[in-house]
C-alpha cells in the first residue's frame, strides 16, 4: 500500500512514526527544509531556554532508518483525486493508494495598514509567530532593551511575549479583545492573568486595535497612541490550511470536512491536524492531530478496522516560565445560572483565580490559575467523569483531593489516570514501560512519548521514575533496553 502524507509537522510526523514498520510505502512532503518540530516548544526557543536543535521531533537520518522517502523543501502543487497522484513543485509526481492531508495552519495577520507590504511579504521589522524560521528571525532581531510590540493576547502570543521578556526586551501586547485568552478564560480570569504577567514585566494595551505600523516607530493604536517597538510579533490567530483541498474539489468550511474515519469528501483521502474540521474537536492543539493520527493509522494499516476518531475534550495549558494555568471544557458560564452550578475564588494579589462549573455533579469546565495542586485534581475529574467531592470550596483550595488521589505521589494513582494528554498516555502505560526496562525518565519519555507534547507533564514523568527507582531499589536486569530504543 501506498501511503502519502503531504505535510511534515506535528500531525505529519506522528501518523508517520505510526506507520513506520507496517510494511506499507510511505513517503511524506515537507515545505519545511529541516526536520519536523515541536511548535509547543517555540516559545521556549525564543525565551532562549531550549535550542532548536533540542525541540526537533525526528534525528535528520531518521526517515532513512525507517525507510520512509522523505521529501524536504518541496511542497505539492496539486492533488490529482480521480489519477490518485499528486504533483510536487519541483514537477515530479507522487502516486498513492491513501492520500493524508496534514497541511496545518497559517498566521492571520490583522489589516493593519503598513504590515504587509506591496509585494504581500510582512514588513521589515515584523515577523509572524509560527514555526522555527519565525523564531530564529525574532531571535536575531531581539536584542537586550529592545522594544517590542506583541500583536495577540491568546495562547501563543502571551507565550511569546513571555520569552521575550525573559530576553530583556521591554514588551507590550496588543489586544484587540478587553480580556487575555477570551477563548480559554473568562473576563475575571483573563484579568487575574494580565496582572500576573505585568508583575512579570509585560505592559498589556487591552481592548485596542493596531491601526498602522510604522517602522522603526512601532504601532499606532485606535485611540490614537503609539506603541514604541522596534520589533512587532504577530500572534493573532491561525486559519487552516486549506487551499490544496479547495483545489482539488475536497469539501472545505472552516477547515478541510472529516468524518470519524478522518475521510474528506474526495475518495481515499484524509486529512488531520489543524486543517481539519471535526464537529469534537478545537483547532489549534496537539492532543486531537496525535489521536487523529493515532486512529488513522490504525485504519490504514488495517490494525483495527473499527478505530474511530470521536473528538477530544481538550485541557489548554499556558506554557511559560512562573505561571500555572489550566483551561478546560466549560469556561464562559457565569455563577448566575440556573442549569449550572458555578464555583469561584479569586485571589488578584496573589495571581489565584479558580473557577468550577459542574453538571450533575460532574466538572464540565474549569479555569485554574496559580494553583498546580488543584489544577491536577481537577483535570483528573474532567477527564473520567468522576463525581466532585461534595466540599466544593475545599477542592478549590486544594484540600479535598479524590480519594486515593495524592497529588504528590503520582504512583499512588490509579492506573487510568492521565498524565501526558498531549499523547494519551496514562499511568498504566509508564508503569508496563518502567516493567520492560524503561527505568529511568529518559527512557520513559522515549518509549511512551510521554512529555514530548506540550512539556507540561515532564515534572511528573520525572517524580514517577524517581519514586519508583526508590520504590526497587535493585530491579532485575534489564530484559533488553535497545530493544525499546532507549539507555537506562
Amino acid at each position: 500500500m501506498k501511503i502519502t502524507i503531504v505535510g511534515y509537522g506535528m500531525a505529519g510526523a506522528r501518523l508517520a512514526d505510526h506507520l513506520r514498520g507496517s510494511g506499507a510505502s510511505i513517503t511524506v512532503i515537507g515545505a519545511e527544509k529541516h526536520p519536523a518540530y515541536n511548535r509547543i516548544l517555540l516559545s521556549n526557543v525564543v525565551a532562549g531556554s531550549m535550542a532548536p536543535a533540542s525541540v526537533l521531533l525526528h534525528a535528520p537520518d531518521w526517515a532513512a532508518d525507517n525507510g520512509i522517502d522523505l521529501r524536504l523543501g518541496v511542497a505539492v502543487a496539486a492533488i490529482d483525486p480521480g489519477a490518485h497522484r499528486i504533483r510536487l513543485t519541483d514537477e515530479s509526481t507522487v502516486d498513492y493508494d491513501a492520500l493524508v492531508l496534514a497541511t496545518g495552519s497559517n498566521s492571520w495577520i490583522p489589516p493593519t495598514d503598513g504590515l504587509v507590504t506591496d509585494e504581500g511579504t510582512l514588513a521589515p521589522g515584523v515577523v509572524a509567530f509560527r514555526n522555527l524560521d519565525d523564531c530564529r528571525q525574532i531571535v536575531d532581531l531581539a536584542t537586550r532593551d529592545t522594544p517590542v510590540a506583541v500583536i495577540g493576547g491568546g495562547l501563543l502570543g502571551l507565550e511569546a511575549a513571555r520569552g521575550l521578556a525573559g530576553r530583556g526586551c521591554a514588551v507590550t501586547v496588543v489586544h484587540a479583545v478587553s480580556h487575555l485568552m477570551e477563548r480559554q478564560l473568562d473576563p475575571a480570569g483573563g484579568h487575574v492573568l494580565a496582572r500576573v504577567l505585568g508583575a512579570m514585566g509585560l505592559e498589556f494595551r487591552l481592548g485596542q486595535v493596531a491601526t498602522n505600523y510604522l517602522p522603526g516607530k512601532g504601532l499606532q493604536l485606535d485611540d490614537g497612541s503609539l506603541v514604541a517597538a522596534e520589533l512587532v510579533v504577530v500572534s493573532a490567530g491561525a486559519r487552516p490550511e486549506t487551499s490544496l483541498a479547495e483545489a482539488a474539489g475536497v469539501a472545505v468550511d472552516h477547515g478541510i470536512l472529516i468524518d470519524d474515519s478522518l475521510r474528506t469528501s474526495a475518495p481515499d483521502v484524509y486529512a488531520i491536524g489543524d486543517c481539519t474540521r471535526h464537529p469534537g474537536t478545537v483547532g489549534g492543539l496537539v492532543q486531537p492531530a496525535w489521536e487523529q493520527a493515532a486512529a488513522l493509522a490504525k485504519l490504514l494499516t488495517g490494525a483495527d478496522p473499527q478505530a474511530r476518531y470521536r473528538g477530544t475534550a481538550s485541557v489548554t495549558r499556558l506554557k511559560t516560565r512562573g505561571v500555572d494555568l489550566a483551561s478546560m471544557g466549560e469556561v464562559h458560564v457565569e455563577p448566575h445560572t440556573t442549569d449550572a452550578e458555578v464555583i469561584r475564588l479569586e485571589d488578584p494579589s496573589r495571581g489565584r483565580y479558580t473557577k468550577l462549573v459542574l453538571r450533575d455533579d460532574r466538572v464540565t469546565g474549569a479555569i485554574v490559575l496559580g494553583a498546580p495542586d488543584v489544577a491536577a485534581a481537577v483535570t483528573q475529574l474532567h477527564d473520567r467523569g468522576t463525581p466532585a467531592p461534595p466540599d466544593r470550596m475545599a477542592l478549590l483550595l486544594g484540600r479535598a483531593m479524590p480519594a486515593g488521589e495524592p497529588s504528590s505521589d503520582p504512583a499512588a494513582l490509579p492506573a487510568s489516570t492521565v498524565i501526558c494528554r498531549c499523547n494519551t498516555v496514562d499511568l498504566g502505560g509508564l508503569l508496563g514501560a518502567w516493567r520492560d526496562g524503561a527505568r529511568s525518565f529518559d527512557c520513559l519519555v522515549s518509549t511512551t512519548k510521554a512529555g514530548t507534547g506540550c512539556g507540561s507533564c515532564r515534572d511528573t514523568v520525572s517524580a514517577l521514575s524517581q519514586r519508583l527507582a526508590e520504590q526497587n531499589p535493585h530491579p532485575d536486569p534489564d530484559p533488553d533496553p535497545e530493544k525499546l530504543g532507549c539507555n537506562t
